[in-house]
């Protein structure tokens, strides 16, 4: 039983000694002062501006908690003030520097991307003339196709053409020469 009710006071304890010498910062939006106790009736024994970091002792009473500021003073102020978050002032550095970051990659995307849009005009360009070439090609191929056609025709025809004219020759000499008379021979008995 004694150590059920030390282990659950150990868990009670714990977030306040979790907390315990663990940087948090002071609200963005405040400039609060540091008292020498906890509340307003005390004496004031500095000023804290916003974002600022501190380190929270793990001592609270009220509405107060105890820590040591950037400079080394410790004491007292409102623990609503305090944040786990980084302040903006703590987080600027590091923002500035993911920005100048990111906008060289950016710039390295950039220059990536006009260098691949200026190959890209040239391939475009090539593909054109490429284009154009086949075009000029398949025209020259079908005016040629188009004179072998022609001349092939003209072969034929003129062969066809010499064939009736040696046909009609032949023709013509078989005619003249079924009604040339034909010579007489020599009677035996003549001389």
């Amino acid at each position: 039983m004694l150590r059920f009710f030390a282990l659950v006071g150990l868990m009670l304890l714990s977030p306040s000694l979790l907390a315990e010498g663990q940087p948090r910062y002071i609200s963005d939006q405040v400039y609060l002062y540091l008292h020498g106790g906890p509340g307003t009736q005390y004496r004031i024994l500095g000023s804290i501006e916003a974002g600022q970091a501190i380190s929270v002792l793990g001592q609270k009473e009220g509405d107060y908690s105890k820590i040591i500021d950037h400079k080394g003073r410790e004491g007292w102020i409102e623990t609503k003030m305090i944040s786990a978050d980084k302040s903006f002032r703590e987080q600027l550095p590091e923002v500035q520097a993911e920005l100048e970051k990111t906008k060289a990659e950016l710039e390295q995307v950039n220059d990536a991307s006009d260098t691949s849009f200026q190959e890209l005009r040239t391939l475009k360009s090539q593909l054109a003339q490429a284009e154009k070439s086949l075009e000029q090609a398949s025209t020259e191929r079908d005016i040629a196709t188009t004179k072998l056609a022609s001349i092939e025709k003209n072969e034929r025809f003129q062969m066809w053409q010499e064939g009736g004219l040696i046909a009609a020759a032949g023709l013509l000499l078989g005619i003249i020469l079924v009604y040339l008379p034909r010579p007489r021979r020599k009677q035996k008995n003549r001389w």
